[in-house]
């Protein structure tokens, strides 16, 4: 692969964040609409106008940091609000609200993989075009799998915690909602030692794995 200058890595890499972060967040919104909870739709949060859901830190900064500075690279937009107590079942539901928001950026990382595939075949008829579509498809796939394999963790506010609390006893379950004020914090710590990259890594191969399978790539 040809060595990348920071001008084509922030145009490669700007509508895979984009696509991934807000779609992230609308498929959680559309879920709990389509479970009873109008919150999302009434406050507009089930656009794909990214204004309606860019955090400038999340968003923006962060991403652009990671990319300047190298490793992997993610990011967050505004959380899509969602109010339980419309739900016909708020454990469970909840539980369905938060595995939408993976399960959207799993899809979106097999279209991007069809996408780089598509971009490989056509670099020999249409050189620029091809390396376009080819590198970019391969920057949806990764920030798609590493959102993905991050929000599974089992740490609230993430939505593996959600997903994790559906099956707990109440007593224990508000006993682990205790930990999530200071989810940011944990994760905060995890990345500065080093520790959060070991922990993700296993579940991004294996999506990743899954979607090599689909897309026909070994």
């Amino acid at each position: 692969m040809m060595e990348l200058t920071l001008a084509q890595k922030i145009a490669i890499w700007t509508l895979p964040i984009l696509l991934a972060i807000v779609l992230h967040e609308v498929a959680h919104g559309w879920v709990a609409w389509k479970l009873g909870d109008p919150t999302a739709k009434s406050q507009g949060r089930l656009t794909l106008n990214p204004l309606s859901h860019i955090d400038p830190i999340g968003t923006l900064l962060v991403p652009l940091v990671l990319l300047v500075i190298g490793g992997f690279i993610f990011g967050w937009a505004k959380p899509v609000p969602v109010d339980h107590r419309y739900f016909k079942h708020p454990h469970r539901d909840l539980a369905k609200v938060a595995i939408a928001g993976p399960m959207a950026n799993f899809l979106m990382a097999i279209g991007w993989g069809f996408l780089a595939v598509w971009g490989a075949r056509w670099q020999v008829e249409m050189p620029t075009i091809g390396q376009f579509l080819f590198y970019s498809g391969l920057a949806g796939v990764q920030i798609n799998l590493i959102l993905a394999a991050l929000n599974l963790l089992p740490i609230p506010p993430l939505d593996g915690s959600r997903i994790v609390a559906a099956f707990l006893p109440s007593q224990l379950r508000n006993r682990y909602y205790l930990i999530e004020p200071y989810g940011f914090f944990i994760l905060l710590s995890l990345i500065v030692t080093g520790l959060l990259n070991p922990l993700i890594t296993p579940i991004y191969a294996a999506l990743k794995g899954v979607v090599q399978s689909i897309i026909g790539v070994a």
